[in-house]
């Protein structure tokens, strides 16, 4: 295998990381110039990109890869990858599938009830009605080019150095109750085994990733407090918390995302099929600081 990756963030690392065994080379992108040499220094070729104009220096390496991940979040103007180097993926001989981050925000708001794959997409806010845009533009883009596209649409990222704890830590977590809200949340850790095993099984379709419980946070707050020997916040209603506009776009949208199909691709049990299994073992491996 040999893996380009579009955007080399928190959760490409983690699939990075898995797939090393797997690949005769793997390249991934930034748009910092000073992360290049972290993406180096682990054993990766390091291409800079800003989403904004084409690299020549990547051209090649897109050309010759045989799995493609997208790991970038799209704008106003479609999903910069596609609008960069579209052509040369098009040009790809070697290529053999091609992998998309999305989001479970493209469900939007269904009340508090179960959806899946099939579900209608109802995106409210900006950026999920781009993440639509944009998994239909690949949709496209990988049928006529008669290539595997997997799209993964992934719940509320976190692992170790990004999770409750570490607001807890600091002081500065809060926690706001809204009535029968729940979110849906990915260990990281489960986001690389789903999405490395899809690209070695060249795996086609929509898949929700996600954990077996979607849960109120609040809950998740006060268990990862018990387990550090903390007091929970104090809870705040959602009605009196001071939030940012996009903070309190997240509590318009409430869902519980079934996770059935990628039961059925890793074909067994997930490594943290509940919150309470991930931060369990992250604090008594003490590696939830990250």
């Amino acid at each position: 295998m040999k893996l380009f990756i579009f955007g080399y963030g928190y959760s490409a690392q983690a699939i990075a990381r898995e797939l090393m065994p797997h690949c005769e080379w793997i390249a991934g992108t930034s748009r910092s110039e000073g992360k290049l040499a972290q993406i180096e220094a682990q054993g990766l070729r390091a291409y800079q990109f800003d989403g904004l104009h084409p690299n020549p220096d990547c051209a090649e390496a897109i050309r010759g890869a045989t799995h493609i991940l997208i790991s970038i979040a799209p704008d106003a103007d479609g999903d910069p990858a596609m609008r960069c180097h579209g052509e040369d993926i098009k040009q790809s001989k070697a290529l053999e599938w091609l992998g998309y981050l999305s989001t479970v925000g493209v469900y939007g708001n269904h009340d508090g009830a179960w959806v899946n794959e099939e579900t209608e997409c109802k995106p409210m806010s900006r950026r999920s009605v781009q993440r639509v845009a944009a998994e239909q533009s690949w949709q496209k883009f990988a049928h006529h080019r008669n290539t595997p596209l997997g799209i993964y649409r992934l719940a509320g990222i976190y692992g170790p150095g990004r999770n409750q704890m570490i607001k807890l830590d600091a002081g500065t977590c809060r926690s706001i109750n809204k009535p029968g809200q729940v979110f849906n949340r990915i260990h990281v850790d489960d986001i690389a085994l789903a999405v490395s095993m899809a690209a070695m099984q060249a795996h086609a379709g929509i898949l929700n990733v996600c954990d077996d419980e979607p849960a109120p946070p609040q809950q998740v707050i006060a268990y990862c407090a018990d387990l550090m020997g903390l007091k929970p916040p104090i809870e705040t209603s959602f009605e009196q918390a001071v939030m940012s506009p996009m903070g309190r776009s997240f509590y318009g949208e409430n869902k519980r995302c079934s996770n059935e199909k990628l039961h059925g691709l890793i074909g067994g049990t997930m490594r943290y099929p509940t919150y309470r299994d991930a931060f369990t073992h992250m604090w008594s491996k003490d590696i939830w600081r990250g």
